[in-house]
């Protein structure tokens, strides 16, 4: 049965071991608790396109071990946060299908047996699945950022829906850490509406792939984004998706400042 594909704002550090008020986000919480209820059947494996992994001059990196370690890519957190594990086994045999995939598109990718889950795939897996019983692969992002190069990654991925793959695109719709307080609310509100409806409100998919591909001329674009690699997952995930697919925001989270994030399921 066909999965859909979701772009996820995966939030800050790893917050779902925080206590207090560094855990405030619980509409992001609830949407990503509720994720699994969304999809027609549990997923056979998840493919997760982590903003904090990138490569460089075209070749995509497919996580190759079924035995995943855990990448600690946060800073300056309590102690216990760096002890989190998320033994979800990995599948080899969907990473070699996925590089065949890029390849035989006549990209490039190549097998990475050493990466371990970056919280860009454990934070949004935990919540989803805490039992960790649904195997997972990570795939890189270019460090490019360019917007075409990314959906057509998508558009190449697309078979794997009809095999139970789970695509999920892992970032933040506003990603600007020097602008995180009450001077980035209004910014982060302007980029979110024309967001929503570049993707919601827009009624033919060539038309969203191309608002999408011109997403800096957006109001606040390079605000929001003044480096765009929380936005690429995005790309993957509506190339991923199909001229059938509605798309539905499942999340609007305002942080303490007034920071807007959201987050999308195509299909």
């Amino acid at each position: 049965m066909k999965m859909p594909v979701f772009y996820l704002s995966h939030g800050g550090g790893p917050w779902p071991w925080m206590e207090g008020s560094s855990r405030y986000d619980t509409a992001l919480l609830r949407c990503l608790q509720d994720l699994p209820q969304q999809l027609p059947t549990p997923p056979k494996a998840i493919l997760m396109v982590s903003a904090h992994w990138e490569s460089e001059n075209g070749t995509f990196l497919v996580q190759a071990n079924p035995k995943p370690s855990m990448y600690y890519d946060y800073y300056n957190f309590p102690e216990h946060t760096y002890q989190v594990r998320y033994p979800a086994s990995g599948d080899p045999i969907l990473a070699q299908q996925v590089q065949a995939l890029i390849n035989q598109a006549g990209g490039q990718a190549h097998l990475d047996t050493e990466r371990g889950f970056d919280h860009g795939a454990f934070v949004p897996a935990y919540v989803m699945y805490p039992e960790a019983n649904i195997p997972m692969i990570q795939l890189s992002i270019d460090a490019s950022y360019d917007p075409v190069l990314h959906l057509e990654l998508g558009h190449v991925l697309r078979p794997l829906r009809e095999q139970g793959v789970l695509i999920l695109g892992s970032g933040a719709s506003y990603h600007n850490l020097r602008l995180m307080g009450p001077e980035g609310a209004e910014p982060s509100v302007a980029f979110d509406t024309w967001l929503e409806q570049a993707l919601t409100q827009t009624s033919h998919y060539a038309d969203r792939l191309q608002h999408i591909k011109q997403w800096d001329s957006a109001p606040a674009a390079r605000i929001a984004h003044a480096r765009e690699d929380h936005l690429v997952p995005l790309f993957v995930a509506l190339g991923a998706s199909d001229e059938q697919d509605a798309v539905t925001r499942i999340l609007s989270s305002r942080s303490p400042t007034g920071i807007m994030n959201a987050s999308y399921r195509f299909g």
